[in-house]
């Protein structure tokens, strides 16, 4: 996506749509948190996140996804030191790792993205600091999407956490705009872009996801043989949380993934 795309304003009925789209990818994430345990194989997870998403009229957004070869799964399943993207497989989770799973859903024609970072029994104080600071950055970044900010400001939110606590921040990946597609504008980074200024200030009716990715270690990644999967070159463990919000006319943003 191109830094000057124009951005979407979505109507009422577009975010009320969303909502509902969000609200599949939530349940869906709360059904994949309480099987997460060990002995547990992603693929297990994946075909309960297949059933339970299509049983409810929606479609895995990612499924068939294009890349170098087309994306095999409902969803993505990354344990310790992958980043992003991991393919379901045989491989079980064991205590002590920690799993990202990203799910996406497609309803009615809108669309749904979020993830969680979940800690798999008792886990190592490190990474119990990861999956928080991830997360405290995902709720500073969404306590600043308000109508009038600057898209920048999101942005300062989540990389303010990260270097606090001092965490890596991965790059190149980011949170999008999303709607009728997966992928829109505008690009969420989750580190300000000194070139690129503040960015649009943020209007009503925006949609996008914010997504902090965190490493322990170094940020530089490589790809695993099968094309998909992203890792840390220093095999550090990494974090990934999502949600995605509508900035509104007045007010904190609606959090359009949360549970409840």
């Amino acid at each position: 996506m191109a830094d000057d795309e124009p951005i979407e304003l979505k109507d009422g009925a577009a975010i009320t749509g969303m909502r509902r789209a969000g609200a599949l990818v939530a349940s869906t994430l709360a059904l994949l948190r309480a099987h997460c345990a060990p002995g547990v194989a992603t693929a297990e997870l994946d075909a309960l996140a297949h059933e339970h998403i299509t049983s409810q009229g929606g479609v895995p957004s990612f499924l068939g996804y294009p890349g170098p070869t087309p994306y095999p799964s409902a969803i993505c399943a990354s344990i310790n030191d992958e980043v992003v993207h991991g393919i379901p497989g045989p491989r079980q989770l064991r205590e002590g790792d920690i799993v990202t799973l990203d799910v996406g859903a497609v309803l009615d024609g809108w669309h749904g993205d979020a993830a969680i970072t979940v800690a798999v029994g008792a886990v190592s104080a490190p990474a119990a600091h990861l999956i928080a600071t991830t997360e405290a950055a995902l709720a500073a970044g969404i306590a600043v999407a308000r109508a009038g900010n600057r898209l920048g400001d999101i942005s300062a939110a989540i990389e303010r956490v990260a270097r606090r606590a001092g965490c890596g921040i991965v790059p190149e990946f980011t949170g999008h705009g999303i709607g009728h597609e997966m992928h829109e504008a505008p690009t969420v980074r989750n580190y300000v872009d000194r070139q690129l200024g503040s960015g649009p200030r943020l209007r009503a009716g925006m949609t996008f996801t914010i997504e902090p990715i965190f490493t322990l270690g170094a940020a530089e990644t490589e790809t695993l043989p099968d094309g998909w999967t992203i890792c840390t070159r220093d095999h550090g463990l990494a974090a990934h949380v999502e949600h995605t919000v509508a900035v509104a006319a007045h007010g904190p943003a609606f959090v359009l993934t949360r549970q409840g």
